[in-house]
This record gives structure tokens, sequence and C-alpha cells, in this order.
């Protein structure tokens, strides 16, 4: 029989810091309470700091040099990098497998699509599993292993702009528009149609919550600036 690897105490630190961050528990631009944190989640410091220097690596969190760590926070720089990069690499990516996809392929993804949940306010972490596990199908299809990797690469970050954007709560056209999106990817993917197939993905990535939430971020940026030059223009009259 193959031998069972057993997770390392760093490992499950990991995976359980990870899912806090990612579910929100861990408030943007927060310190972390690392021996407050390890009491919680009933580990030790050490393989807990293990964690976070893995986190560290994936920008989800910042340690200095006397070992303090915080939440990274929100910036509308790294939201519109973000739907710059996928842009770029999710048209590609639904092209490509509208060429290549195989049954399998065209199966998962017909699955997955079928286990979509819309996305409210305050999502379960479920809920936003099931959207990457139907954008992760059409990757696949693709054959393009450094493709798919870079973008499953970006996904986690990329979740943590999709909750605050759903802070704002979405209307029932928003909801249609999507899973319509949803539908057509899946019938361009299943026809071949890979032109088709990339320019649905173009529209849903300019219409996503990644989108959005660059919006609401550099609205919020421009506020303070707004208010300083209205400060300006009236020390002036």
């Amino acid at each position: 029989m193959p031998e069972v690897k057993t997770a390392t105490k760093a490992e499950v630190a990991y995976e359980l810091v990870r899912d806090q961050l990612l579910r929100g528990d861990l408030v943007p631009g927060s310190v972390i309470q690392q021996a407050a944190l390890a009491r919680d989640l009933g580990i030790s410091t050490t393989p807990l700091r293990e964690a976070l220097r893995r986190l560290m690596t994936e920008g989800l969190v910042e340690l200095d040099a006397h070992r303090d760590a915080r939440v990274t926070r929100l910036t509308a720089e790294e939201a519109r990098d973000l739907v710059e990069i996928r842009r770029s690499l999710d048209p590609l990516a639904a092209g490509l497998a509208a060429e290549r996809r195989t049954r399998q392929d065209l199966d998962r993804i017909r699955e997955t699509a079928d286990k979509l949940l819309p996305l409210r306010a305050d999502p379960e972490s479920s809920e936003l599993a099931t959207h990457r596990q139907f954008h992760i199908a059409i990757y696949t299809a693709s054959h393009n292993q450094l493709l798919v990797q870079s973008l499953d690469g970006l996904w986690d970050k990329a979740d943590r702009y999709r909750r605050l954007a759903l802070e704002d709560g979405r209307t029932e056209e928003d909801l249609d528009r999507t899973h319509a999106e949803h539908l057509a990817m899946v019938d361009a993917i299943a026809a071949g149609d890979s032109g088709t197939a990339a320019a649905v993905m173009l529209a849903h990535v300019d219409a996503s919550l990644g989108a959005r939430a660059v919006a609401r971020l550099t609205s919020a940026a421009a506020q303070p600036v707004a208010r300083s030059l209205r400060g300006i223009r009236g020390a002036r009259t």
C-alpha cells in the first residue's frame, strides 16, 4: 500500500490561516496577534510563523524585520493589476479550451457549471469555490500548463477583492448577466468556437467583481485628495 503522507503542523497552520485570510476573518491591513491566533487555532507559534512566511511569499501577509505580521492591504493598484492580467490570460485560456478540449474536459466544464451558485454579499467559501472550479475546468481544457498555473496562482488574491466588491451587493440583473456569460462560455467551448469563447470571457472579466473592486478602491483613494483640494481652495478664498 502507498504510504499516506501526514500533513506537518506548519502545513496545517498554513491552511487554517489562509482560510481565515480568504474569508476575511483576518481583516486587510490588520496586525496579526500571533500568540492569540496560535491559541485560537490550537497550535504553537513556531508552525504559525512558518505558515506566515509561506503566506508572505503569496502576497497575503507582510512580515517586518521584527517578525511582526500584518494582513496585506487591499489596494486599487493590485486590484487593477489583477484585472489587467486576467483580461489577457482568461480569454486566451477560453479560446484555447475551445480548440483543445477533450470529451473529459467538456464533461468537467459542464459539471462545474451546473454547481455554480450566485455570489451575493458575504458568500461562504464553498460558494466562491464553485466559481474557482468552473474557471479551473476551463483553464485546464486549454492544455497549457504554464497558463493554468499562472491563472490558478492569481485566484487567492483575486478572491479577497471579490469579497470586497460583494459588500456593495449585486442586482438581479448582475446575477442574470453573469449566469448568461457562464452558459455562453460553455456553449462556445463545446462548439469549438475559440473567438466567441475568448470574447465572452473578456466581457466576463470586464464586468467582474474584480473590476468593481478596482472602481471602488480607486474612488476611495480619490476622496481624500478631493477633500484636500477643497480645503486648499477654501483657504485661498
